[in-house]
């Protein structure tokens, strides 16, 4: 049975482990919604440069457009002989030369507010990149937790093959089948005065003192743990 115990003390540290090794990786769940968010903000400056710049595209081809169509004018008006006609155009053209002024207008603001945007865009992208690399350093401090978890918990099982064939094969077939039943926790429990100390219900005087004399194991009737009396042992529990 104490060599169970020790047996079990490895198991536990080996759930432990598991345990840490499923929980580590979500700590980078964190920084993927980080480095999703800096995407999104990278993404909104440079596309805000990209609408500006457009925009001011179509200003320039708007104003060639325009001019085009005042030289068409200009050739109409040598062709005019109505004054009526004539007047007309004046007013087209005056109309157009209009538009082509606030378009001008329009550019010179663009202008500026692409100098800015760009500007802006350059200072995101070196904030964003620092704090990439910042993210990525922490990653690689999670990676490195867990594969020392890895190792750790390695360690272990390659202490517990060993230890584990020196044990009564019966005794370990029982072990290993409340193992799989229960999942997680131990499979071995000490009494809690008349009590198992796994589901905490009541135990028979008989199999308490048969358990504290050591000539039988026992299962809980209740849980199925195996128990065992923590003053058998001169060390102390070891649970």
């Amino acid at each position: 049975m104490k060599t169970l115990l020790e047996l079990q003390d490895l198991d536990l540290k080996i759930e432990a482990f598991r345990q840490r090794e499923t929980e580590i990786p979500k700590q980078k769940e964190k920084f993927e919604i980080r480095k999703k968010r800096l995407a999104e903000e990278l993404s909104q400056s440079e596309q805000r440069v990209k609408a500006l710049t457009i925009e001011q595209r179509e200003c320039e081809v708007d104003i060639q457009q325009k001019d085009a169509q005042i030289k068409k004018y200009d050739v109409q008006l040598l062709s005019v002989k109505k004054n009526e006609e004539y007047q007309a155009l004046l007013h087209e053209i005056d109309g157009i030369k209009k538009q082509i002024g606030l378009k001008e207008e329009r550019i010179i603001t663009l202008m500026v507010e692409v100098d800015e945007a760009k500007a802006h865009l350059e200072e995101d992208k070196k904030r964003i990149a620092a704090e990439l690399q910042d993210i990525e350093a922490q990653c690689r401090k999670v990676d490195d937790e867990l594969a020392a978890a890895v190792a750790e918990r390695q360690a272990i099982e390659h202490k517990r093959e060993p230890l584990s064939k020196t044990i009564d094969a019966e005794l370990m077939s029982r072990y290993n089948r409340i193992r799989h039943s229960k999942k997680t926790g131990a499979a071995v429990v000490p009494l809690r005065g008349e009590s198992c100390s796994g589901c905490h219900m009541k135990v028979t005087a008989q199999v308490i003192n048969e358990i504290m004399a050591g000539h039988k194991i026992h299962s809980c009737r209740h849980c199925g743990r195996l128990l065992f009396h923590p003053d058998y042992f001169q060390n102390g529990p070891l649970v």
